[in-house]
């Protein structure tokens, strides 16, 4: 016997099949497993709540001071071809000029 995910809506564990859709008999809802499964999914969001992408290109926000250097990265700063990781510091980047980085996801927005 397989088990259904719980209901997205009110978690109750008395969801059904009725073809392609999932059900819960206590609030009604009504989903596809294939939108439950994209919805576990971590989204990164950027200062605005703009959904990031790997590759994605983005622009700091605000001067951050780069740790173990006298340098720092100032506002308006573009940083293309970002990589999502999971953790505190969210995005992997090379940025001209200081090299690789992590960067917060709090710190730029979507260019």
């Amino acid at each position: 016997m397989t088990t259904l995910p719980p209901c997205p809506n009110c978690s109750s564990a008395f969801t059904y099949e009725d073809g392609p859709l999932l059900i819960c008999p206590e609030c009604a809802h009504e989903w596809s497993p294939a939108q439950a499964a994209a919805d576990d999914a971590p989204q990164i969001r950027d200062a605005n709540g703009n959904v990031l992408a790997d590759g994605d290109t983005v622009t700091v926000i605000k001067d951050l001071k780069i740790k173990g250097s006298s340098q720092v990265l100032k506002v308006g700063t573009r940083v293309k071809n970002i990589r999502l990781v999971g953790g505190d510091h969210d995005i992997d980047c090379k940025i001209d000029g200081f090299g690789a980085m992590k960067l917060k996801s709090e710190f730029v927005r979507k260019a």
